[in-house]
């Protein structure tokens, strides 16, 4: 195996720097994304690598960039790195630097996408580059896939390019996705998901003057089904305050997001409605917690009743045991480096629920920690030394699950 001097390494350091602040500085951001300075961008590194590119065109200006690194047995099935082109909105008042100029301060780098999660799609490339430049061989294809509209749901990302030949042409066994930032020593991966569920609750009721007390009104409605709600709200947040190895994801969160109804201050509306944002853990049985919350409407009045905005699928999440041997490469590449794991399941969407729907095992993993999260947040950013250590991170944990051997 060719050894990396430090020179070489320093230079490598500056090269995969100068690269992250560059695909930092391309505001994909939402809503109307310019997809092609980050597919232009791409498509340099690729050919930098030597690496061929191929760029799939399923949605009208949403493109996806698949690059590939063949495996010395391109027969069995490849490791998919994914990774997504866009990022959230910025309220650039709100950020001390530029969301979008990649300042370095402090040695943090200061950009959207920072954490979430451009710098993921670079160390992959880099890790790439430090594999090749030291002539290792890795068993199986790597296929890195560059997505849009993640922040979105995906559903014009991968969601559809899932279900295409192009995908299925890709042969892939395991896949490797976007993880958060830790704040402690440890390194959080996450082996499944939370769906999600956004429900309108209609309340009609006795329209009628304001200064009558009638009876059945939509606001009494209303206050039974809420009430209903945020006593159950109160349930999981004293499970979560109550066993230190629960996270975020292994409750349910339900939240009332909107309010609306009533045309006057003196008349008491004909119906009001109310939305709610829940996010439903692996654990809990759907139907069981969807007649429950029917049943909070029953109970406020016959004519109350429930609608979806949004219904996720429940998917089983990937098996961290001995039956998965590319979460034993991995788990045992961690330890020998020693990167301590915490599984977790992830509280948020992203495109790794697309992946499982289709049965495709995978980790969500960044290789962030002592780090706040500020995914979605002013002021993102990612410390220098923690993105060039995510490099070599990633050249051990890829190698692993490339080179788990056929069954």
């Amino acid at each position: 195996m060719v050894v990396i001097t430090a020179e070489e390494k320093s230079k490598l350091d500056n090269q995969a720097l100068n690269n992250f602040q560059e695909y930092l500085g391309i505001p994909s951001v939402h809503p109307n994304i310019d997809y092609e300075p980050c597919v232009k961008f791409l498509k340099v590194q690729a050919k930098y690598l030597g690496l061929p590119v191929k760029v799939v065109q399923i949605t009208e200006s949403k493109p996806l960039v698949v690059v590939t690194w063949l495996g010395t047995n391109p027969l069995l099935p490849s490791i998919a790195l994914s990774s997504h082109m866009d990022v959230v909105p910025v309220y650039e008042e709100k950020w001390t630097q530029k969301p979008f100029g990649a300042n370095i301060v402090d040695g943090k780098v200061y950009a959207r996408g920072a954490q979430d999660m451009k710098c993921v799609a670079i160390q992959y490339f880099e890790a790439i580059r430090r594999m090749k430049l030291k002539n290792i061989k890795l068993l199986r294809t790597l296929n890195l896939i560059f997505t849009p509209d993640e922040e979105i749901g995906g559903v014009d990302g991968m969601k559809k390019f899932v279900q295409t030949q192009e995908f299925k042409n890709l042969n892939v066994g395991f896949a490797l996705d976007e993880g958060m930032a830790s704040e402690n020593d440890d390194f959080d991966v996450f082996y499944g998901e939370r769906c999600i569920w956004q429900m309108q609750i209609h309340c009609p009721g006795t329209p009628g003057h304001g200064s009558l007390l009638l009876d059945n009104t939509a606001g009494e409605k209303v206050s039974h089904v809420l009430n209903k709600i945020f006593e159950f709200r109160l349930q999981e947040k004293l499970k979560l305050e109550n066993n230190p190895d629960f996270t975020i994801g292994d409750v349910t969160t339900i939240n009332l997001t909107k309010l609306q109804g009533g045309v006057q201050n003196n008349v008491v509306p004909p119906e009001l409605t109310f939305t709610i944002d829940c996010r439903i853990p692996v654990t809990v049985d759907v139907v069981q917690w969807e007649a429950t919350v029917n049943q909070w409407c029953r109970e406020a009045g016959s004519d109350v009743f429930m609608e979806f905005c949004q219904k996720q699928p429940q998917i089983a999440p990937t098996r961290i045991d001995a039956s998965n041997p590319y979460w034993v490469a991995f788990k045992q590449a961690a330890s020998k480096i020693g990167v301590k794991l915490r599984t977790k399941i992830f509280p948020g969407g992203t495109d790794s629920k697309h992946l499982r729907g289709i049965g495709i095992p995978v980790l969500g993993f960044s290789p962030i920690n002592n780090t706040p999260i500020l995914l979605h947040d002013n002021d993102e950013f990612l410390g220098v030394n923690t993105f060039l250590k995510g490099i070599d991170i990633y050249m051990e944990l890829i190698g692993a699950v490339a080179n788990v051997p056929e069954k």
